[in-house]
């Protein structure tokens, strides 16, 4: 089960993403900051229910959507078939993702701004912002 103090700081974050801090929700927060890299809802629901934890994997997947609707948690698609989340730093970054363990690494620095501007001026866009996953094979993995 979650410390109080982990329960207390997912509180903290629900309220400041404008969410209401349900004991459930705070449950769910809680367990995902306890994972370093990412982790699907299914794996979330499984770890909860392991330690006890009475929520039903559609509470799991309804509260990962809020949170990740209302900026508090970044999506991955790098898992075939199912959506992973994870709980990041609020600047601008990116993910390096290893395609065999699954180990997410935040990369702050962006150099994309200007090729961006670039290309969007080019096709006539106006860029509003962006996302990037570069998938890989982390040093432990090859």
């Amino acid at each position: 089960m979650a410390t109080a103090e982990q329960l207390e700081r997912a509180e903290e974050l629900l309220a400041g993403a404008g969410l209401r801090a349900t004991a459930q929700r705070a449950t769910v927060l809680a367990e995902l900051a306890a994972e370093r890299d990412d982790v699907t809802a299914q794996q979330l629901h499984e770890r909860l229910r392991a330690r006890g934890e009475r929520l039903g994997l559609a509470t799991v997947y309804r509260t990962l959507r809020l949170l990740a609707e209302a900026g508090a948690v970044d999506v991955l698609s790098h898992h075939a078939g199912e959506l992973c989340y994870r709980w990041c730093g609020d600047e601008h970054h990116h993910h390096l993702l290893c395609s065999e363990c699954h180990r997410v690494v935040e990369l702050v620095d962006c150099e994309l701004d200007p090729w961006l501007e670039r290309v969007s001026r080019e096709h006539g866009f106006v860029t509003t912002g962006h996302r990037l996953e570069v998938s890989g094979v982390c040093a432990d993995c090859r």
